[in-house]
């Protein structure tokens, strides 16, 4: 682990390829059913990766988005059955406190906040209920990256955000 400007512990890169390597459900919280946005393509390349992607986002609620079935909320979804290990997170960064309240109490491992989402207040809230916490970095990425993927599924959209331009 290395330290961050905040003093919290942080995964350095070859944690992060483990944490890649030994989690394969992702509860992606934000989901969008839009297929240019940077939620639904990085739902398609876990997908495609072998990854069980497990949507959630309540405006989609009952829905399927990639065939699965999308949750209103983390609870719900685990609720129904489904095995969480990493909340991946595209909300903005105030939104996140609470996402890491609920993913601790579903028994999440790892809170993973998108590229461009920071909040040190949901890792302290993340890490003090025994999640790894990562933040500011892309899911997808940091795979192709590990796993020689950057050529696969296009990374040259130009765009690589996760908040609405």
């Amino acid at each position: 682990m290395t330290e961050s400007t905040t003093n919290n512990l942080v995964p350095d890169m070859f944690e992060r390829l483990k944490l890649l390597q030994q989690y394969r459900h992702v509860a992606i919280v934000g989901v969008s059913a839009d297929q240019y946005r940077p939620s639904h393509f990085v739902a398609i390349y876990l997908q495609a990766e072998g990854y069980d992607i497990i949507p959630i986002n309540p405006r989609y609620a009952g829905k399927t988005i990639l065939g699965k079935r999308v949750y209103a909320s983390l609870t719900e979804a685990k609720e129904a059955g489904e095995q969480i290990e990493i909340v991946d997170v595209f909300r903005k960064a105030e939104d996140t406190p609470p996402i890491a309240d609920e993913a601790a109490k579903i028994g999440a491992n790892v809170l993973w906040l998108q590229l461009g989402v920071r909040n040190d207040a949901a890792g302290k809230k993340a890490q003090a209920a025994g999640l790894v916490f990562v933040q500011d970095r892309c899911m997808k990425i940091e795979h192709a990256r590990f796993f020689g993927g950057l050529h696969t599924i296009g990374l040259n959209t130009g765009v690589i955000l996760a908040r609405k331009l």
